[in-house]
C-alpha cells in the first residue's frame, strides 16, 4: 500500500505550459501514445546500454513495452522494463517541463502571436514535453516508476491542476507504468476511444512501426469449452463460453535504417525523425549512406524543417544515435557530426564497432572517424543537390540553418571547398533575393578583380553606409554581410574561384577600367598635394583617433568616411565585442574625405585664410563625428560634439 503522499507544485513557469497543453484544441491527440510509447523505448535503451557492462542490470525476461486498457473503468496502461526513476528522478523530470528551456518557450509562444495549432504544436515539439501531452486525452496521469538498482518504487500522480503527489510504492522489477484516467471518447474533438483494441493497433502501427522492442497489447477473446459428452454419446453438460487474455505484439521491429528506401514510404520516414527528434513537424530532407565491404555501416539522417530552440546555445547537447547491430550504444554522439552540423539528425548503425565502447574509445576509433567524415561529405553534397534541384526547399533549409552553416568555413578546412558554393548572401544587386558566390562571380564586370562586400548590423544600415556610394555609382554589386558569425567568415574567406573578397570599408579601392584608374590615380594625387597642408592639421587635430586622414576613391556624395587597414578589426566587430563585454583594442582608422564636396572647399578656404584658426580642430572632430554615425558607431565624446554643433549653429 503506498505510503503517504507528498504535495508538490509545478514550478511557476512550467504551470503555464502545463495549462497550455492541457486546454489547446489540437487536432491530432493520439500522438500522447507515441510520446509515451517514444520514452519507454528511451528507457529501454538506456537499461540496455547500461548492462552492457553490468549484466546484472538486465531484466529476467526479454525487453518490451506493454499496453493494457480498461474499457469499465476508461483506463489505458503503458509498461515498460527499461531504466526506471527515482524518487528524486520522478520529482525533477516530471515536476519540470522543458528544463532547458521554459523562459525560451514562453517567449516564442508570446512573439507567435497568434496561438495557433500549427505554431503551438510546433513549440511544444521543440521543447520536448511530449509527456505532457498525456494531459490532452486523460483527467488524470498516474507514474509508477523504479529504477534499475534500486529496491523502491515511486508513485507520481497528477491532475493536470499545477500540483503532483509523489509517494513510495512498490513495483516488482524496475520499469515504469503509467497509466492515465481517459477523458470520454469525443470524435468530433479528436478524442478517440483510446480503450478500444482496433484505435490502440491502429496509433501503434502508424507512429511507432519502427521502434526496436515489442510493443504488445493485452488483447481479449471468447473461446468456447465444449460440454462432457455422456455414455450415449450425448452432451450431458453445455457449452460454456470463456474470456482468455494474451499479448499481442502491434509493432514490426524492424530497424527503418535497414530498409531499402524505395520500400519506406515517406509517412514512415516521418513518423521515425519525430520520433528520434522530439519534434512535431515532418523533416524537410531525408538523406541515406550505405557503406558495403571490409567495414559496413549505414545511416539515415534528416534536415529539419526550421530550427531548434537552442540552435545557437552552444552547450546545448547535439550529435546523431549510434547503434552496434541495432543496440543503442550513444543517444547524441557529437563524434560523428561537427558543431556546425548540429541540426542533423538521425541514426548511424554499424556491425563492425565494438559493443563495449567508451566515449574516449569513439573519439579514437578509426572506423568512427571515417563514418563521421563520410557523414559529413554526404550531408554537404545533398546540400549541393538541394541547392541546384530544389532552390526553395534549399531557401528554406537556409533561412533556418545558415548562420550555423556558415561556421564550418572556420572551424572545417577540409571542406571548405564544399561549403563556399552553399552561402547565400543579401546582395545590392537584388534586396529580395539571395545570391551564391558563384552566382556573384558569374555577374562580375570584367573589369572587376574583387568580390565586394560590406558588414554591418543590418541590410537597412549597411544599405545606407556612404562605403558604397562609388560602388552604387559604377553599377558594383556588394553583398551586404549582416549576420554575427559573418564577421568570423570573412576573416577566413579570402577567395573564391580564384576572386579575392574585399571589404568596401577597408584597404584601398580602385573602380573601373584600366584608363579610368590611371585618370583617378593622377587627379588624386594631384588633389592630394592641394591639400597636403590641411590635412596635416587635420592629422593633428585627430591624432588620438586616426591614424591619416586622405582623400577618398569611394565617396560621392558624403563629405568623409573612416576605414581601415586590409587587416584591421571592422568597426562592427568591435561593437560585437563591446557587447559580449570584452574590452578589444581598436586600431586607429583612416578619415577619407570626399575631393569634390563643397564642406572640403570651405575648409580648405577657412585654413588658408588663417592656418591658426581654431574652428579647423573643431570641424576636424565634426567631420570625424559625422563619419562614426554614419557607420552606425559610437562617439567618443558625445558631449563635446553637441557643444561643436550648438557652436556652429550660433
Amino acid at each position: 500500500m503506498a505510503a503517504k503522499a507528498e504535495k508538490h507544485t509545478f514550478k511557476s513557469e512550467a504551470r503555464r505550459v502545463l495549462e497550455i497543453v492541457i486546454h489547446s484544441l489540437y487536432s491530432n491527440k493520439e500522438i500522447f501514445l507515441r510520446e509515451l510509447v517514444s520514452n519507454s523505448s528511451d528507457a529501454i535503451d538506456k537499461r540496455r546500454f547500461a548492462a552492457l557492462t553490468d549484466a546484472g542490470l538486465a531484466p529476467e525476461d526479454d525487453y518490451e513495452i506493454r499496453l493494457w486498457a480498461d474499457a469499465e473503468a476508461r483506463t489505458l496502461t503503458v509498461w515498460d522494463n527499461g531504466v526506471g526513476m527515482s524518487r528524486a528522478d520522478a520529482i525533477e523530470d516530471l515536476g519540470t517541463i522543458a528544463r532547458s528551456g521554459t523562459r525560451s518557450f514562453m517567449e516564442q509562444l508570446e512573439a507567435s502571436g497568434e496561438k495557433g495549432q500549427a505554431s503551438l504544436e510546433t513549440l511544444i515539439g521543440q521543447f520536448g514535453v511530449g509527456f505532457y501531452a498525456s494531459f490532452m486525452v486523460a483527467d488524470e496521469v498516474t507514474v509508477l516508476t523504479r529504477k534499475v538498482g534500486e529496491e523502491s518504487a515511486t508513485r507520481w500522480h497528477s491532475s493536470g491542476d499545477g500540483e503532483f503527489e509523489v509517494s513510495d510504492d512498490a513495483r516488482d522489477e524496475a520499469g515504469t507504468t503509467v497509466t492515465l484516467k481517459l477523458k470520454p471518447a469525443d470524435p468530433e474533438d479528436g478524442m478517440g476511444d483510446f480503450v478500444t483494441e482496433s484505435t490502440l493497433r491502429r496509433v501503434v502501427k502508424k507512429y511507432s512501426d519502427f521502434v526496436t522492442y515489442p510493443i504488445k497489447l493485452q488483447t481479449t477473446r471468447t473461446e468456447t469449452i465444449s460440454g462432457e459428452t455422456g455414455a450415449n454419446g450425448e452432451g450431458d453438460k453445455k457449452a460454456k463460453t470463456t474470456e482468455v487474455k494474451t499479448w499481442e505484439i502491434l509493432n514490426s521491429m524492424k530497424a527503418i535504417w535497414t530498409r531499402p528506401q524505395s520500400e519506406v514510404l515517406a509517412a514512415e520516414y516521418n513518423e521515425f525523425y519525430k520520433h528520434i527528434s522530439r519534434d512535431w513537424t515532418d523533416p524537410l530532407h531525408v538523406i541515406t549512406l550505405r557503406a558495403e565491404g571490409t567495414f559496413e555501416y549505414s545511416a539515415l539522417l534528416f534536415l529539419p524543417e526550421r530550427p531548434p530552440f537552442d540552435l545557437f546555445q552552444y552547450d546545448a547537447s547535439y550529435g546523431l544515435q549510434l547503434y552496434v547491430n541495432r543496440v543503442l550504444i550513444k543517444d547524441q554522439a557529437d563524434e560523428l557530426l561537427p558543431q556546425y552540423l548540429r541540426f542533423v539528425k538521425g541514426v548511424v548503425d554499424s556491425p563492425d564497432l565494438s559493443l563495449n565502447v567508451s566515449r574516449e574509445m569513439l573519439q579514437q576509433d578509426r572506423h568512427v572517424s571515417l563514418i563521421a567524415k563520410r557523414v559529413v561529405r554526404k550531408v554537404l553534397d545533398e546540400l549541393a543537390t538541394l541547392q541546384a534541384e530544389d532552390a526553395e526547399k534549399y531557401l528554406t533549409f537556409w533561412n533556418g540553418f545558415g548562420k550555423a552553416l556558415k561556421e564550418g568555413i572556420s572551424s572545417d578546412a577540409g571542406n571548405a571547398d564544399r561549403l563556399k558554393p552553399l552561402l547565400l548572401f543579401v546582395s545590392s544587386n537584388d534586396k529580395t533575393k539571395l545570391t551564391s558566390l558563384a552566382d556573384y562571380v558569374a555577374r562580375m564586370g570584367d573589369d572587376q578583380q574583387a568580390i565586394y562586400y560590406i558588414t554591418g548590423e543590418s541590410r537597412e544600415s549597411v544599405e545606407r553606409s556612404p562605403h558604397l556610394e562609388a560602388f552604387a555609382a559604377k553599377n558594383i554589386e556588394v553583398l551586404y554581410l549582416t549576420d554575427p558569425v559573418d564577421e568570423i567568415l570573412v576573416n577566413v574567406l579570402h577567395e573564391f574561384e580564384g576572386k579575392k573578397l574585399q571589404s568596401v570599408g577597408k584597404g584601398a579601392v580602385e573602380l573601373g577600367t584600366d584608363d579610368e584608374k590611371k585618370a583617378a590615380d593622377k587627379e588624386r594625387e594631384e588633389a592630394q598635394k592641394v591639400h597636403a597642408s590641411l590635412f596635416e592639421a587635420l592629422q593633428s587635430a585627430l591624432d588620438e583617433h586616426v591614424k591619416e586622414v586622405r582623400l577618398s576613391t569611394r565617396l560621392t556624395e558624403s563629405p568623409a568616411c573612416l576605414v581601415g587597414e586590409e587587416h584591421d578589426m571592422s568597426a562592427h566587430m568591435a561593437q560585437l565585442l563591446k557587447q559580449a563585454g570584452q574590452k578589444v583594442p581598436v586600431p586607429k582608422r583612416i578619415l577619407e574625405l570626399n575631393a569634390s564636396h563643397p564642406v572640403l572647399e570651405k575648409l580648405q578656404s577657412a585654413f588658408d585664410a588663417d592656418a591658426k584658426d581654431t574652428r579647423v580642430a573643431d570641424y576636424a572632430h565634426l567631420l570625424f563625428g559625422q563619419a562614426l554615425l554614419a557607420e552606425g558607431s559610437p562617439l567618443p565624446d558625445p558631449v563635446a560634439f553637441g557643444k561643436r554643433v550648438i557652436d556652429l549653429m550660433v
